[in-house]
Parts: C-alpha cells; sequence; structure tokens
C-alpha cells in the first residue's frame, strides 16, 4: 500500500483505516445539475463527484435536535447488531465498511465491541460502486493480512437491496478470480428492504449520518472509479472536502455516550420496545402485507417512472435524494407523518421547494422520487 496516495479526511486513525486513493486534486466536481444530466445521459455515476451542498444554519439547528433524539436509537441498534457480529465470529472479527455512508456506522460499531467484550477489532472502509463492484485491490489488502473467513461489510441501511445485491455478485466474481471464498455478510442499523444478513431493525429508521453529506463522513466525497485516474493497482479514488462544518465526531461521541445507558429490549408481538436514556421507541418488525420490491413495483407503474433507477426508498435514501440528486417530490407514509423520523427530510424538502406527498407505504417511511429529464 502506497501511503501517499492514501486519502487522508478527518478520522482518527484508531477508529478505520481507508483504503481509498486520493483523488483530491485530480478530479473536477459538477453541479448537481451536471451530474444529473450526465447521468441520465449514459455517465456512470463512478466517474463523476459533484460540488457538496452547504446545509443552512436552520437545517444544522433541526439536524442538532434530531441527533439529539435519536442517538439513544441509534445506540440500541448498534448494540443489537454489534452483539450479532460478535455471537457469529467473535474475537476474530474483521470489519470491512462500505464507503461513505457505512465507516460511521462501522466506528460505531467497533467502539462498541471494544466497550462491551473490551475486544479491539481491525476496521476498514472500502469501496463498492453498483455495477462496477467492489474494490478488489482493496479485498486483497484485507485477505493478505486477515485471511478471509471472518470479514464483516457494514453499512448504515439499506433501500432496495442494491448494494446487498452487489456485494453478492462481486464477491462470487472475486472468488472465481482468486479462489478466495468471501461470505457477503452484510450487517446495517436499518434493513427495511429485508435484504441484510445482520441488522438492528428492520424498520425504515432515521440514521442521522443519512442526514448530510461529507460533513459527518470525515470529509470525504462518495468514492470515485475512471480508467486513466484510477490505475489497475490503485484502490478506488476519493475526494478531500475543505470547509469548517465536520460533524463526524458529533454524531459518533453523541451515540457513545448512550453505550451506558442502553437497557434490556423487551419483545411486544411483532414489535420490540427500547426503553433507554429516558426514550422509548417502539420496532415494528412484523412481515408486511407486500414485500419491499413489490412495493417498489408498485410505487414505480403509479408514479408514472421510468425504472426503479428513479424510486430511492427509505428515509436515508429519501434525504440522499434531495442532497445529491435532481429531486421530483418525496412520498412519505400516512402513518409516519407526524413522527420524528421524517421531520428533517420534510424540513430539508420544504426549503429546497420540493413537493411532500402523503402515501400509504407499507415498508418504508418515506420514499425519494428523481426528476425524469427528457
Amino acid at each position: 500500500m502506497n501511503s501517499d496516495k492514501i486519502i487522508k479526511g478527518t478520522y482518527k486513525p484508531d477508529d478505520v483505516t481507508l483504503l481509498l486513493k486520493d483523488v483530491t486534486d485530480l478530479v473536477t466536481p459538477v453541479t448537481t445539475e451536471e451530474k444529473e444530466r450526465l447521468i441520465q445521459s449514459g455517465t456512470h455515476y463512478s466517474e463523476l463527484l459533484q460540488k457538496e451542498w452547504e446545509p443552512s444554519d436552520d437545517y444544522l439547528e433541526f439536524y442538532r435536535k434530531t441527533l439529539d433524539h435519536f442517538s439513544p436509537v441509534i445506540s440500541q441498534l448498534v448494540a443489537t447488531v454489534s452483539a450479532e457480529i460478535i455471537k457469529d465470529k467473535w474475537e476474530n472479527t474483521v470489519l470491512v465498511s462500505l464507503a461513505r455512508a457505512g465507516t460511521p456506522i462501522g466506528i460505531l460499531i467497533k467502539r462498541y465491541i471494544k466497550y462491551r467484550w473490551d475486544i479491539d477489532v481491525p476496521h476498514y472502509t472500502i469501496s463498492i460502486i453498483r455495477d462496477k463492484g467492489i474494490d478488489k485491490n482493496a479485498m486483497n489488502y484485507i485477505v493478505e493480512k486477515h485471511g478471509e473467513k471472518w470479514i464483516q461489510f457494514i453499512d448504515g441501511w439499506t433501500g432496495k437491496g442494491t448494494i446487498k445485491e452487489q456485494l453478492d455478485n462481486s464477491l462470487a466474481q472475486y472468488h472465481k478470480e482468486t479462489g478466495h471464498h468471501i461470505k457477503p455478510d452484510l450487517a446495517v442499523l436499518s434493513d427495511p428492504a429485508r435484504v441484510a444478513d445482520k441488522w438492528g431493525t428492520r424498520e425504515d429508521v432515521l440514521i442521522p449520518n443519512a442526514c448530510l453529506n461529507a460533513n459527518v463522513s470525515g470529509m470525504l466525497s462518495r468514492t470515485f472509479l475512471k480508467d486513466g485516474i484510477i490505475g489497475e493497482k490503485d484502490f478506488h479514488g476519493c475526494a478531500r472536502i475543505e470547509g469548517d462544518n465536520d460533524f463526524t465526531y458529533t454524531f459518533i461521541d453523541k451515540v457513545v455516550d448512550n453505550f451506558s445507558k442502553i437497557k434490556t429490549v423487551r419483545m411486544k408481538g411483532d414489535s420490540v420496545l427500547c426503553e433507554y436514556a429516558g426514550v422509548k421507541y417502539l420496532f415494528n418488525e412484523k412481515e408486511k402485507e407486500i414485500t419491499p420490491q413489490e412495493e417498489i413495483k408498485e410505487i414505480v407503474k403509479v408514479q408514472g417512472l421510468p425504472s426503479a433507477k428513479h424510486c430511492k426508498p427509505s428515509i436515508g435514501e429519501a434525504t440522499r435524494v434531495l442532497l445529491r440528486r435532481e429531486p421530483w417530490k418525496i412520498l412519505i407514509s400516512d402513518k409516519a407523518e407526524n413522527l420524528e423520523d421524517v421531520k428533517l427530510l420534510c424540513v430539508l424538502a420544504k426549503e429546497k421547494g420540493i413537493p411532500i406527498e402523503s402515501y400509504p407505504l407499507k415498508n418504508y417511511k418515506a420514499v425519494g422520487l428523481i426528476k425524469v429529464l427528457h
């Protein structure tokens, strides 16, 4: 590994090892409008970096209130999924977060494992890109250091389940090419798509680091892959984002502060009632009358969209539509309109002038729809 090429964000080295090439001075960011036009004209999103959105003071104030409310919830989800990981892999665990949203979650899981079991597990961040696959050079690096058996992939949440499908396909191809058999074992905090192997909950829950871009992700961009910039032996790329609004450790530390306050989870039928730090939160784990995949197809048909690529389900993905794409409108579950989960999403939609519609969602609390450019 050529350390001169490795990106240096604002993450602490003890928290994560970044296996990403620094392309900061090699790529010119485009505007959101330019990015959307290029993507819908056939350019792959991984060949573009966009100018990062700067949150307004009003939005940041609402974000802080949301973080205060949800940090105990996130602590509980981290504890739940960490227990599943330790039960499966114990001290052999090697955490591999999928950049960029997975990285803060991987840090929280690493921190909780150390807090609860006094085990210091290694943690890496690597790139996986839809349609192009996982970073094979990064995988080779990890396998050479730790072997292939104990790797646990980490992401924040699932939307349609696209990244899980990509992980499955990438590791099957990696096995053919290298002979290494790595289980596509994915752990997330929130799994409304019902595709992850380990999860904190299968309810669509607000994960606060979905509410900001680089500002809560070590001041790093999305990952990048383009011939001529990323060489055959390079890790996938990533750029540093300049700015003063770095809330990465505001998020991480706030969640970690609640580790000592987590109490027992009580079962109530098909739901899980979490009580801790003065907050009660009910997770509904019951199977719905329609699968997430069927619901997405139905939304695409009812909304007259050309394909599922224009439909981004889950609170996290709907927020990403507002932050990084050209949104058409936001659908909010008619049962979630007054819940804390969607308030920040609605604030952002109103700030950007994007319509919000009530919709009878079953598996999700929100869905973002991307504008079709003709």
